[in-house]
């Protein structure tokens, strides 16, 4: 078997650091970090604001409305339909506003998580092999989706409740004091103390909020792992375990989730209990001062209903407080992608391949670890020189290397120290998306995407027409079975080409290959999922690929090794014996073992 690095790479000798897990006492003030997306929205900012502003006066008028209409719908004449006309005006104009408010600020979320995930998910396309050896990615989809609807709730509700309650709070408190000093004073005492258990209950919500959303985020994970294995879970009848590991995993975040649901609703209703005391000592004392002809029914209409908005609006407050403590923890979570910093970044000044490029390929002492393992060296003062098309075969046991080669090659990782070299340029100065351009990869085990089988095969040359792509796919003895699909070339090979065998699976990823038409192939056992049949005819069309091209294979089967130029035996990240077939068997050693073992066999 080849060894399997990871994918995509980073400078081992500063390894990116892991996003360590945010700290539970993650600050509101961390959603600052959502001002740039938001700005990005000016206009519907403004938009959003200007409608605030006017459903927050029509708010504030309602009670004034109320009170002309107690005072005076209630007498004779034109005061009646005044009074009445003036209330029906607040309310549409309240509702008019409301619905912009409503408008804006829901399509101001959308576009905000949108850019933010975008941003995201580029972000995490350009992140370093051995960020992703670290973190499963079961987790990090937790992070560009559930932790991405946090954020929208704040940006498309909680934003604007907060703000039109903190406006509504402040006017209706202005207003209090206009109409009633007196009362004012009694109304206000119950203010502070529904801050009071908001601040205390404040730090341990955002606790159970982050803890809740990794429950969350840990069976995401569990059922992304195992839907993507789902065939292996079949095969040994683990359905009942997998359906009790995930019941598991949610009865966990049900769980973290319900202390934190608790503890919300306490903090809620004492806020409210104690404000709403509050009013009822106003209306107490309000009641009197009517009965003493000290104030008219209308002007305690007034008061009371200013006292019951800025005391819903509190309570609300309150609320969105709970929302922003667990949209913190969110935005903390995100936060820590986005300052991941990629390992392997183009230069400041990048070199050019020459053109066109030969394929001459030069490993000169070459140490490297892997950060996951620093004191296993996967390759170790690594010489290795490939000349313009040649073909080389890499062999050796598991863990030798081989495929540490092509991913250095390749840039996912750079050495420790050392240089590689494509035609005399060492990669670390050449753009990597030109570099990776002029490099094919056939893997061991191809990935196949859920789209049809022309844009999987075109994946090698996006410009490419279906004719190129047709050509590519009768190269790689693939047309056949393609064209039998029940829509062809245009059918859907499933996730993770699940409408195809393995053997079809691998003749596309090797049409894919042929289409690229790169000066350099690497050949990660390429017809090992073949079968005998299937093997000779996409001999034949390797060949023809691998003509005139650089190659370098990593080979477990004899007729692989017995068409390479050169046989290069590696052991423990380093060369131990190359030369040919006949000349390795006759030396011994290592070689004629594996043979023995796995070609010959």
């Amino acid at each position: 078997m080849a060894d399997t690095p990871a994918s995509a790479g980073a400078r081992a000798d500063t390894p990116a650091p892991a996003p360590a897990a945010t700290s539970a006492k993650a600050p509101v003030g961390t959603l600052r970090a959502l001002w740039p997306f938001v700005r990005a929205h000016r206009g519907l900012f403004v938009a959003w604001l200007a409608a605030l502003a006017c459903s927050s006066a029509a708010t504030l008028s309602l009670p004034v409305a109320f009170r002309r209409m107690i005072d005076q719908g209630f007498g004779s004449g034109a005061n009646i339909d005044r009074a009445f006309l003036f209330l029906f005006a607040v309310a549409l104009a309240l509702a008019l506003a409301t619905a912009a408010r409503f408008y804006f600020v829901s399509l101001l979320g959308e576009r905000v998580v949108a850019d933010m995930r975008e941003r995201l998910y580029a972000h995490l396309l350009d992140l370093d092999a051995a960020f992703f050896d670290r973190n499963r990615s079961g987790e990090l989809v937790s992070r560009l989706t559930a932790d991405a609807e946090l954020l929208r709730s704040v940006v498309g509700s909680s934003m604007s409740v907060a703000l039109r309650s903190t406006v509504t709070v402040v006017g209706s408190i202005a207003m209090l004091f206009v109409t009633s000093p007196h009362l004012a004073g009694y109304a206000l005492i119950g203010i502070p103390l529904a801050v009071l258990p908001i601040a205390i209950g404040g730090r341990r919500l955002q606790k159970m909020s982050r803890a809740s959303q990794d429950r969350v985020a840990d069976a995401n994970m569990l059922a992304t792992e195992v839907l993507g294995a789902v065939r292996t879970v079949q095969a040994h009848a683990r359905e009942p375990y997998e359906r009790g590991r995930f019941a598991s995993a949610l009865r966990v975040a049900v769980a973290t989730a319900k202390r934190r649901i608790g503890a919300q609703a306490v903090v809620t209703a004492l806020a409210i209990v104690l404000i709403f005391g509050a009013i009822t000592l106003v209306l107490w004392s309000g009641a009197h001062d009517v009965a003493a002809g000290r104030m008219s029914a209308g002007t305690l209409g007034q008061f009371v209903l200013y006292a019951l908005i800025g005391g819903g609006s509190v309570g609300a407050l309150a609320e969105v407080w709970n929302e922003l403590q667990r949209a913190a923890g969110g935005m903390g979570r995100i936060a820590e992608l986005l300052e991941q910093a990629p390992a392997v970044v183009p230069p400041a000044a990048p070199r050019a391949l020459p053109a066109p490029v030969r394929g001459a390929i030069a490993f000169e002492d070459v140490t490297f670890h892997y950060p996951m393992r620093p004191d296993l060296p996967a390759l170790e003062h690594f010489d290795l020189r490939v000349a313009p098309g040649e073909t080389v075969a890499l062999v050796g046991p598991s863990g030798a290397g081989k495929s540490t080669v092509f991913a250095m090659l390749l840039r996912f990782h750079d050495p420790q120290s050392g240089r590689i070299a494509l035609d005399g340029v060492d990669v670390r100065d050449v753009d990597p998306a030109a570099l990776r351009g002029a490099i094919a990869l056939v893997p061991q085990a191809p990935t196949i995407f859920a789209a049809s089988a022309t844009d999987n095969i075109r994946y090698g040359r996006l410009d490419a027409d279906d004719a190129a792509v047709r050509a590519a796919a009768r190269s790689a003895e693939a047309e056949g079975f393609l064209d039998a699909l029940p829509e062809g070339f245009a059918s859907e090979l499933g996730e993770r080409g699940a409408r195809l065998s393995g053997g079809q699976q691998q003749r596309v990823a090797i049409a894919r290959a042929l289409l690229k038409d790169a000066p350099v192939l690497l050949l990660d056992e390429a017809t090992s999922a073949l079968d005998a049949q299937s093997e000779r005819a996409v001999q034949h069309a390797l060949e023809n690929l691998m003509h005139g091209r650089t190659t370098l294979v990593v080979a477990h089967r004899l007729a692989t090794v017995l068409k390479a130029d050169r046989i290069v035996v590696m052991d423990r990240g380093r060369i131990v014996a190359e030369g040919t077939h006949d000349a390795l068997m006759a030396q011994g050693g290592l070689y004629s073992e594996l043979a023995k073992l796995q070609f010959l066999d």
